[in-house]
This record gives C-alpha cells, structure tokens and sequence, in this order.
C-alpha cells in the first residue's frame, strides 16, 4: 500500500551528477536536464518524441515484424526472455519507436531509439523498423530524423545484427539520391554498430549536450589497448573539436534547431521576391560583336563603372581588400542572410574555422552559404587561421555543395582568402586533392551558384569556392593567381616591385569584367544589408534554369578560359590597349 510518505519520496529525484534533490515536476518542466548542473537525463522514445514534435501530430508506423531469435541465443537467461522482459518495461515493441510527425507545421518522418530496450541495441527487428521509416519518409517526400540512444549491435543476433549497418545505410543512400534532408541528433551514449552507421550517414549530425559517440566504448579502448584516455574523450565537445558534428546543442534547443532545417528542407510555396527592375546585359567586351548565347550578364552597379580609381593603384586595392576592418562571411551572414544555421566538420578528423557553412535565407529564398572566415582583430585572425582554409575546410564545404544539390538548394559562397593554408600538415592531410574535390563538386552541381569575392580572391585556395553560374566581385576586391609580394620576389627578384606586379596582375575588379572573368561589381561602402539586393537579383533569373542546363552553362563558362586560344582573345580583345 503506497501511503503519503512513499508519495512524497516519489516526488522527489536525486541527480546522477550533482547529486542535487529535485523536484520530479520541476526536472520534468525542465525537460529532464538538471536546473543545478545542467546534467541531461536519458529520456525514453516515447517522453523524446514528445518534447520534439507537435503535440499530437505524432503518428506510430506499425511495428508488426516479429521477433527474431536465428542462434538461439542464450547466455544467463534465454534471447526471447530478454525481448519479453524489455518489451514489458518499457512499453515497446522493439529498442526504436518510428512514426510521422510535424514540428512547427512541418511534416516529417522521426525514428526514436530508447535505451533501456537491450541497451538501444541494433538488431534485425531494429534494422527493420529503420529502414521501413526511411522508405516510408523516400515515399512520401519527408525529411527523415533519427534520435539515437544505442551501446551498439546486439550480440545475440550474432552475423545478422552486423548486418543491420549496411541495410540502414543502404536506405540513407537512397534517400540522398532522393534529394531529401536526414538529421541524426546523436544522445547518450551512441557506441558501435549505429555509431558507424545510420547515426553518422546523415546530412546533419546534431550532438546533444552530454552525449557521448564512439565506434569502441571507452572500455574496450582501455581494455584492448591499455591506453589512459584523454579528459572529455568521445563526449560530444571533443566531437565537435574534431569535425564529427555538426554542433552541439542543449536539449532546449533541439526543437527550434530542427526546425529551422526543417525550414530549409522543405521551404513551402513562398513566393519568389519581386524585382525592382530587370538585370541588363553588360556592353561586349572589346573585340567582341554580342553576348555569348544563353548568358544573362550583369551591368555594373550605378557609379561603380565611374568611380574613380583607389588610390596606389591596383598595390592600394590590394591593400584595402586585406584591411581587417573588412566586413567577413559571418558579418555578411547577419546583415544580409536571414536564419543563419552554422554546420561544421569534415565527417574525417577536423572543423576547419576559416570555412564557414550552412543554410539560410535571402529575402524568401532558402539557400546554402559556404565563406571563407577571417576576423577583425588578431586573436580572431590567427584562430580562424586568417582565412586560410585546410584541407578539412574544403571537404566541409563539399559536404555542405552536395548537401545543397541534394535539396535543391542555390549556393551563394564569399570569398576572402590569401589561398590555401600551406604546410606540411596541409600537404600530409592532401590540400591539392581537397581543392580538386571542391571545384570538380562545383562544377557539376545541379543548381545555381552564385559567388562573390568581397576581399582577397587568392589562387587555388579562392577558385576552390569559386566555380560558380555568376561571380560578382566587390570593387574594392582583389582576384589573382598570385599575390603580388610573390610574383614581385619570382619575376622582379624584388618584393619591393609588389605595386608593380599588382598593376600588371589584372587583378582588380573592372580588369577582371573587362576579361569577363566576373560578371558584376557591388560597389562600395555597401552599408549593413548592400550585398542583399545584388545576390538577389543575380539568382532570380538562374532560378527556373534545369539543373542539366545550369552544369552545361558552367562547364562552358569556364571552357572558354582554356584551350581555343583565338576565340576566347577575339572575345576579349587585347586587355594592353
């Protein structure tokens, strides 16, 4: 007979962390995070999911696959015992609960792994139960969201559990094709065969605070290897540190960050912004009768042809395309884009800080923004590397290129980096292939791309962002293949001709129009919100261009650069008149 002192007891919860005693309602109005020491508590499938989606929204899929036992597995007790026990403790019928559901409006498909079922563990019903709600999401045209809770394959299906990996990334492939967004949100803990699998072969990687992923438990490794583990070893901040997530996020704020992909992924029937007035064709560059068919140029901004030069010539917009008080990527991202989602890491081994990625908006459109990062002040610089990104800066930005193409997605990069991050590590780590990898990604993506240089458009580290349908370019930018303290040292034997060598780079903004290696200025000072209007009207017109369409204009735009020496020098005319 429960009388009210066992009432009381019961309403009451010591922390696992601080060893606080709380208030069971408070921790539950809390979402299960200690109000104390923020310690997140696991949750089961069902109090996950309800947190997550609308209430009521929640829809289950039928879990009608039975039960498997192919070894007849017993170790203290037998297989199906255990299955027995766990479905009778928790409520469910296997460790995952799956089923269609909205956040904010949006539908999706959310698949829910509970812990205390085996431990999360990933059997053949398990596998099955995934790979359903992933067809189910292919079918139906959702996004796919998986909450992960697993200590990894379950041992008693033995070869047959293994198998489970490839089934579920098999589907997630299919998905991807399918050109739809899969988020995991990685929890605690997230080991073995889920963390090498579905967990990690999403589009998204979320980290809840506290969670810990790792293929080998911590365990094992000590076990095995008789290593001492590093403090924070596979908690969701070193995960972070080394490019494994996408971020780590409280549980608070899980709701509103998937929305906010959610968003992007499925952006509904906002019309596209009108245009203040049609974008006119450029005059021919000298030497050149008409347009070439099928390219809308751009006219240089009002007064940007007129402007007078900068001065020191070419060296003095050199110098003020490096001034630190340049407005950056992030700069632009908050004056310009609306609903900035950062997603960071390679998926490899890092998250390069001079690359910065993700989704966002630009006035209705939803879109995909990758820029070079440098900072105001010297901290800011040298942490971000001076933006100089690594080779995990470039798969990052692929990573995000292709995720783009997958959902349909414009990409708009900014451009501002002296090059590629040089070094040893660098050269170890493949910095060549890296940057093949982005432009050759660049050029066969299915929609448009629009790029825009506002400071330093240094060599291959600069073009590896910059495969773009249109490139415009700041006036007060710079574009080369090398810089001219360099050049100056290789051709003049004299760092000090620099300015001589910035003249006779072409590198500033009406030289490069005048070559038609860009298609526009922006005029400068732009002002809080200046680029806004000008990306705008550059990728309406892409817009309702077929994806095979945008990748043949591409591969041409840059063809004419290369081999048919004659026809691309009548285009132009001679740039030394």
């Amino acid at each position: 007979m429960t009388g009210p002192a066992t009432a009381e007891r019961q309403s009451w919860v010591r922390c696992g962390s601080c060893a606080t005693l709380l208030y069971r309602k408070r921790l539950h109005r809390n979402l299960g995070v200690c109000p104390e020491c923020g310690d997140h508590r696991r949750l089961g499938a069902t109090e996950r999911i309800e947190q997550l989606v609308d209430p009521g929204s929640f829809a289950p899929f039928a879990a009608d696959v039975a039960p498997v036992d192919p070894l007849g597995f017993v170790d203290l007790v037998a297989y199906p015992q255990r299955v027995a026990a766990a479905r009778a403790s928790t409520g469910l019928t296997e460790a995952v609960l799956c089923g269609e559901a909205s956040i904010d409006g949006h539908r999706l498909v959310v698949a829910a792994m509970d812990f205390r079922f085996l431990g999360g563990s990933l059997g053949s019903v398990t596998g099955e139960l995934i790979v359903r709600a992933v067809e189910r999401a292919q079918a139906r045209r959702l996004p796919f969201v998986v909450v992960t809770a697993s200590g990894g394959a379950r041992m008693q299906e033995g070869v047959l559990s293994l198998m489970q990996m490839a089934t579920t990334v098999q589907a997630l492939a299919g998905l991807r094709r399918a050109g739809l967004l899969s988020v995991s949100v990685i929890t605690d803990p997230t080991y073995g065969g889920v963390a090498a699998s579905f967990a990690t072969a999403t589009d998204v990687i979320i980290a809840e605070n506290g969670a810990r992923m790792g293929f080998a438990g911590p365990r094992v490794i000590q076990q095995t290897l008789r290593q001492t583990l590093p403090a924070g070893f596979q908690t969701a901040d070193f995960l972070f540190r080394h490019g494994h997530v996408d971020m780590v996020v409280e549980r608070r704020a899980l709701r509103p960050t998937l929305r906010a992909l959610l968003s992007a992924a499925t952006p509904g029937p906002e019309p596209w912004p009108a245009l203040d007035a049609p974008v006119k064709p450029a005059a021919p560059a000298t030497g050149s009768t008409s347009p070439r068919p099928g390219r809308t140029e751009l006219a240089l901004p009002a007064g940007a042809a007129a402007r007078a030069p900068s001065p020191g010539g070419a060296f003095g917009v050199v110098r003020a395309a490096r001034h630190p008080d340049r407005p950056t990527t992030l700069d632009y991202l908050a004056t310009d884009f609306d609903g900035f989602v950062e997603l960071h890491g390679d998926r490899f081994s890092a998250d390069c800080p001079a690359i910065v990625a993700g989704l966002a908006r630009l006035d209705g459109i939803h879109l995909a923004v990758i820029g070079h990062q440098k900072g105001h002040r010297t901290a800011e610089l040298l942490d971000r590397n001076f933006g100089m990104a690594s080779p995990a800066g470039y798969r990052k930005a692929v990573r995000v290129m292709r995720l783009a193409a997958r959902l349909g997605l414009p990409l708009v990069t900014i451009i501002d980096t002296p090059g590629a991050s040089p070094g040893i590590q660098a050269e170890e780590q493949g910095q060549a292939a890296a940057i093949a990898e982005s432009m050759s990604t660049m050029a066969d993506l299915p929609v448009p791309v629009v790029a825009v240089i506002t400071g330093e458009g240094g060599s291959g580290g600069a073009l590896a962002l910059a495969v773009a349908d249109r490139v415009l370019m700041l006036h007060d930018a710079v574009y080369s293949v090398i810089s001219p303290e360099g050049c100056a040292a290789i051709l003049w034997n004299d760092p000090a001709a620099a300015p001589r060598a910035a003249d006779a780079l072409g590198l500033t903004a009406p030289e490069l129009l005048r070559m038609r290696v860009i298609d526009g200025i922006v005029d400068e000072p732009a002002g809080a919100g200046g680029l806004r209007d000008t990306l705008t009207r550059t990728l309406a017109p892409l817009l309702d261009v077929p994806g095979q369409e945008l990748v043949r204009r591409r591969r041409e735009r840059f063809r004419r650069f290369c081999a048919a020496g004659d026809r691309v020098h009548a285009e132009l005319g001679s740039i030394h008149e």
